[in-house]
């Protein structure tokens, strides 16, 4: 393991009640009594960086007890945490082989704490071991939090361990403790006593997952032999326009299995041809069939292109039918835009597959309900948080909010209080605490564009008034397709960029521009920043995208921004009072303004603005 340099070194344990006990760290000794309930702690004095060390933990008249540690060092010690996006492995990210290569970091060692819930506070993870980083162990570790650990050990040049708690689609309510959300009217009711899940519903629910992705991933009732096959009567099937979601047309399920169909007039160039269908971006899980034969199953994410490969033998001329077996889940569902990606050819003419389709739902059995139970408010802290306090930390990294934006306002409140309660907890003072704010993502929208993912990105702002706070701003490296963008090297940067700033002091520009307040000067408005370093630009050496400004009538509209000093000045034809500025305010932006660093600038409006005052 690594321990935590420069601070007191806590070491606990359980033993005999009311035994002696005697733990010794290299040469130094440290004594403690069990209490009645066999609890103890010993607290060793601070050690400077270095090792290894042997840790020998002996109960009194109890030899045969002992506890021998072999190959510690002294280091600094940081908590990766959050949901997919920190979770998301070395091996599953960008540059995937060449990076596990060439992972050879003695020095950097890890503890991934195994994914559990559970309804009260706990005194020990569930499993998890430390592990040296190495080719064979980084392929499973997070991938941004390898790519912090690594540029801080090599600037510092000091042992650096992580330890991973981290777990896909979970809320900031899940990572935070019962009596922290009992003090907030957003969480106070969904954790009464009268809500809170019992032990038997855990293992409802992990039953009824097992039957869900049975469901999605086999069809039921043999309808993969029934409804894709060209003679199956479709009359009186409702029909949507593709690309659309299917929750726009009037769905009744937000979780179901929904079969699509599609008639389709081929030229006679095409019979016998092998061709290629592309599906442009489906959403969620799918099959797709041709003329009745399965050509393709795909898992939510699994590929980035949709194209397949459709044989010769099935291709008729004239009428041809297509059909897609879709689950819709999480309110997504559908074929997503532009219409002109979604088609199907012979390498020389097209014919598109966009237009009408026709749909059913309740073809085959409901899908079980599921209550994703990590989901629920404080069950991770109580299982994957709870257990490692008091261990000696250096910080925090932390990369969540996605599963937050549906009720994204809420976010400035809970996210600043599981810091806050993760602080109280520890005992450690206001550890450094450094995240991602969320990157671009979903398709491209005109300016101006109202966005749940932009308001949540407003509230991870906000909490940069949170003391020893700092945010990475990923609006430049996400992915419109992917809500796991592949570039986490960067992000691990940037992290460690800010650990270099606030944490080891270096005189650096750690933090893209941040927007610092505005004035109205005539027909324009006026914006300051903040971590500029010498200077604003254009990324792409074009004029500045992003703008939006609005008259009192509060209609934005796209703006024209230049570049004056640490100044930028907006201002849009037709708009003679303006009121208001916003800047990348949308779920992916087009936006370019950077620092002399290159760090992107900070997603913001100044509608209703109080500032940020870092403490």
């Amino acid at each position: 393991m690594i321990l935590q340099r420069e601070m007191q070194i806590p070491v606990w344990g359980n033993a005999t009640p009311g035994a002696l006990i005697k733990a010794q760290l290299g040469k130094i000794v440290a004594t403690a009594k069990a209490g009645q309930d066999g609890k103890w702690t010993v607290r060793f004095p601070k050690f400077k960086a270095g090792g290894p060390y042997r840790l020998k933990i002996t109960e009194n008249g109890r030899a045969a007890s002992a506890i021998t540690l072999e190959g510690i060092l002294i280091g600094d010690v940081w908590l990766a945490s959050g949901q997919s996006n920190m979770e998301w492995q070395v091996q599953q990210a960008m540059d995937a082989r060449k990076e596990i290569e060439n992972a050879n970091f003695p020095q950097i060692h890890f503890l991934m704490v195994d994914h559990d819930k559970e309804l009260m506070p706990q005194p020990d993870i569930a499993s998890g071991k430390w592990k040296v980083c190495d080719t064979a162990s980084v392929k499973e570790l997070s991938a941004v939090a390898y790519y912090f650990a690594r540029k801080i050990q090599r600037d510092q040049n000091i042992p650096i361990g992580i330890i991973q708690s981290a777990w896909g689609g979970t809320p900031v309510e899940a990572w935070t403790s019962r009596e922290a959300l009992l003090t907030s009217p957003i969480t106070n009711g969904r954790v009464s006593d009268g809500n809170m899940p019992v032990p038997g519903d855990f293992i409802k629910d992990s039953l009824n997952g097992i039957r869900f992705w049975e469901m999605i991933y086999h069809p039921q009732n043999g309808m993969d032999k029934i409804i894709p096959v060209p003679a199956y009567n479709d009359a009186g099937w409702p029909a949507m326009e593709v690309p659309g979601l299917l929750k726009d047309a009037g769905i009744k399920s937000s979780e179901a299995m929904v079969w699509m169909r599609k008639k389709i007039i081929l030229p006679a160039s095409f019979a016998g041809k092998e061709l290629m269908l592309h599906a442009g971006h489906p959403e969620m899980n799918y099959s797709l069939y041709f003329n009745g034969e399965e050509i393709c199953t795909n898992v939510w994410n699994a590929a980035p292109v949709h194209s397949f490969s459709i044989p010769g033998r099935l291709v008729k001329p004239g009428e041809n039918t297509v059909a897609i077996r879709l689950a819709v889940l999480w309110g997504g569902g559908g074929l997503n835009p532009p219409a002109e990606e979604i088609y199907i050819t012979d390498g020389i003419s097209k014919v598109s597959l966009a237009g009408k389709w026709l749909y059913k739902e309740d073809l085959e059995p409901a899908l079980p309900v599921i209550h994703n139970y990590h989901y629920f408010p404080s069950l991770l802290f109580n299982a994957m948080i709870h257990p490692l306090i008091p261990y000696g930390i250096k910080g925090v990294i932390w990369y969540q909010g996605e599963a937050n934006a549906p009720a994204a306002y809420d976010y400035r409140t809970l996210f600043p209080m599981m810091i806050s309660d993760w602080r109280a907890r520890w005992g450690q003072g206001k550890f450094p605490f450094l995240f991602v704010q969320l990157a671009n993502f979903h398709r491209v929208k005109p300016l101006p564009s109202e966005s749940d993912w932009a308001e949540l990105r407003e509230a991870q702002t906000l909490t940069l008034s949170q003391p020893n706070t700092g945010m990475a701003c990923t609006i430049d490296i996400g992915d419109a397709d992917n809500i796991h963008p592949a570039n986490k090297q960067e992000v691990g940067r940037r992290l460690a960029l800010l650990a270099d700033k606030l944490v080891y002091k270096q005189p650096i520009v750690a933090s893209g521009p941040l927007f610092n307040g505005f004035k109205k000067v005539g027909n324009s408005i006026r914006v300051d920043f903040i971590h500029t370093g010498s200077g604003l630009s254009a990324k792409d050496g074009n004029s500045l995208t992003g703008f939006t400004i609005a008259g009192k009538d509060r209609h934005f509209q796209q703006a024209h921004a230049v570049i004056e000093g640490n100044q930028v000045i907006v201002a849009a034809e037709g708009v003679t009072d303006p009121v208001a500025v916003r800047y990348a305010w949308a779920d992916n932006p087009v936006c370019n303004l950077v620092n002399s660093v290159g760090l992107p600038a900070i997603p913001f409006r100044t509608d209703n603005w109080k500032g940020i005052t870092q403490k």
